[in-house]
């Protein structure tokens, strides 16, 4: 039987709101999404125009693919979310509008479906005003500052575009023809090859997705318990058994995945995998909190590992979660909504924290896809409050109010590289990324001494890597100082033997008329990748500084070839082409 709440625990909002009246058309939920669309990118306007930030420049857009065939972009992992970014390169260019608008209409998407989800979870607890709830759950996830990371950085279209696949999956499941919120029937063999097909998609789009299953088995052993708990799991075996049977196939693309990837995955060097599980036992609380009070926020956060359970206090926080756990199992049918939210924020928060080490042992964006299970809890105790009908609308709508100013306000430090890395320094100044990554964007803003400078420090906080050692050079390049320059690069190279290390070299040194130790290094950055475009880009500054412009011609002709979209190279080529012309 379905468990229905106490009469002494409705609340008064409940029993004053009347049922929501049929809908008068089928307009009125797509006039709901317009207005949603408007709000959210009136809310995330500051920064649609803001730059590529961070792992940005690892996208298929900044790493020379942008203008080869759609083929190029498609290869390996995530062909979904690479066809997305190669629409977004038709579009613009290497303009970001079209990238941060598309990751706010996902956005957008995501919260119209997870208004239905909610909706109907709500239905199955018999929970009254089910509409005014489901929408305030909507509007929080879509105006909730947390969000900001997972909707204005670019590079976390995996996260939302991943959640519209999982959601369009869940919401299916859901609303499969037949079921109401009294009756749930089987699922159908279509209604199952139409789940299995979006599940696929979300896993192929983000690996984290791979958790679906799990909710869908948590809501029919919830709510689907008519004939016994394990009746809802048997009476849609058309879905599970396919699922079970594609679990291998599955477990092995998720491993081979991390098998790659190499800021995730047991084969990391940095942490290990208990560690990391320790350390979760205490990041699920700074996730608590971030939802309730959303300050702070920061794209890096100085939380140390707990190396043992004890350290930092780990085996506290396991001891809360266990806890907090026993009291939801033991309260489930007092508060059902309450209970089936907390056990559904720590299935979906489980790829992420549990033991599969991650480089960052905490990220705002891993939070976007178990927030639901947080907006649940919150609907719970919003519909016992004493409350009237007015007052409880005056007051979600505050709450709205709120959120969407500190969204508002976090866009404008996503606008800006400098601001939001000076803003993540401030906050985290012991982080050497953060440090390195503030001194490239002063870099790229021209003010290279402030670049020396916190590329001084991110050393001194942690042993310099390759890219940082290069990135310091250029540095002093741009301020005239080629002996400090080259001193970088050749610390650079007895680190690694890159083919970006050795163009930079051959660059100052012919920078500096070193005109063999220019030719020395280039011949060295051919040998170790012979596509990198850069490195004949140089060479053909070299021929041209000698006045060979027909060679010089040939090699910025061959950097083109490689990278179409190089304009050094493009405008090189112009103006040898215009010299060969003169002679």
């Amino acid at each position: 039987m379905k468990t229905k709440p106490s009469p002494r625990h409705k609340s008064a909002v409940v029993s004053s709101v009347p049922k929501a009246a049929a809908p008068g058309g089928a307009w009125r939920p797509w006039l709901g999404f317009a207005i949603a669309l408007v709000v959210v990118f009136l809310v995330y306007e500051p920064a649609l125009n803001g730059p590529f930030v961070f792992d940005d420049q690892y996208l298929p857009v900044n790493m020379g693919v942008a203008g080869r065939p759609l083929t190029q972009w498609l290869i390996g992992v995530r062909p979904a979310l690479m066809f997305t970014l190669w629409l977004n390169y038709r579009i613009s260019g290497f303009d970001t509008f079209s990238y941060h608008a598309f990751n706010v209409f996902f956005h957008t998407i995501n919260a119209f479906l997870l208004f239905w989800a909610v909706r109907r979870i709500l239905g199955f607890a018999s929970v009254g005003a089910k509409d005014l709830f489901a929408l305030f759950a909507g509007a929080l996830f879509l105006l909730h500052p947390v969000q900001t990371e997972s909707v204005a950085y670019v590079s976390s279209r995996s996260e939302n575009l991943s959640l519209l696949f999982f959601l369009a999956a869940f919401v299916l499941f859901l609303y499969r023809p037949g079921l109401t919120d009294e009756e749930q029937p089987p699922v159908s063999w279509p209604a199952a090859a139409g789940i299995l097909a979006l599940f696929g998609a979300a896993v192929a789009t983000k690996e984290h997705t791979i958790t679906l299953p799990a909710l869908l088995l948590l809501t029919d052993l919830f709510w689907n318990r008519r004939g016994g708990i394990l009746a809802g799991v048997r009476r849609n075996w058309r879905l599970y058994i396919p699922i079970a049977v594609g679990a291998a196939g599955g477990l092995a693309f998720v491993l081979r995945i991390l098998s790659r990837a190499d800021s995730a995955g047991f084969a990391l060097k940095t942490v290990k995998w208990y560690e990391y599980f320790f350390t979760q036992w205490r990041a699920v609380f700074l996730y608590l909190r971030l939802y309730v009070l959303p300050v702070d926020l920061s794209l890096e956060y100085d939380f140390p590992l707990s190396r043992t359970p004890l350290d930092h206090g780990a085996a506290f926080g396991l001891a809360a979660l266990l806890a907090m756990s026993a009291a939801a199992l033991y309260y489930r049918k007092r508060f059902p909504v309450a209970a089936y939210g907390w056990f559904a924020f720590l299935l979906l928060l489980a790829p992420t924290s549990s033991i599969v080490p991650i480089s960052d042992p905490v990220a705002e964006r891993r939070l976007y896809l178990p927030i639901i299970g947080l907006l649940l809890i919150s609907i719970e105790f919003l519909r016992r409050l004493n409350a009237g009908r007015a007052a409880m609308g005056l007051g979600l709508s505050g709450v709205l109010l709120a959120a969407g100013a500190g969204t508002y306000s976090r866009n404008f430090v996503w606008a800006d590289r400098t601001a939001l890395w000076e803003d993540t320094v401030a906050k985290t100044p012991t982080k050497a990324r953060a440090q390195f990554q503030l001194g490239f964007a002063y870099f790229e803003a021209g003010r290279c001494q402030d670049a020396v400078r916190h590329f001084e420090i991110a050393a001194g906080l942690q042993p310099p890597d390759a890219r940082l050692l290069v990135d310091w050079a250029l540095a002093y390049d741009c301020l005239d100082q080629p002996d400090l320059a080259l001193a970088k690069l050749n610390e650079a190279a007895k680190l690694e033997r890159a083919v970006w290390v050795y163009a930079n070299l051959g660059m100052i040194h012919a920078k500096q008329n070193q005109r063999d130790e220019a030719f020395a290094a280039l011949k060295t950055a051919v040998e170790i990748d012979p596509n990198f475009d850069m490195t004949y880009v140089y060479l053909g500054h070299l021929h041209f500084m000698a006045n060979d412009f027909r060679q010089a011609a040939a090699e910025y002709r061959r950097a083109v070839s490689l990278n179409p979209d190089n304009r050094m190279a493009l405008d090189s080529l112009a103006k040898a082409e215009q010299n060969l012309k003169g002679h």
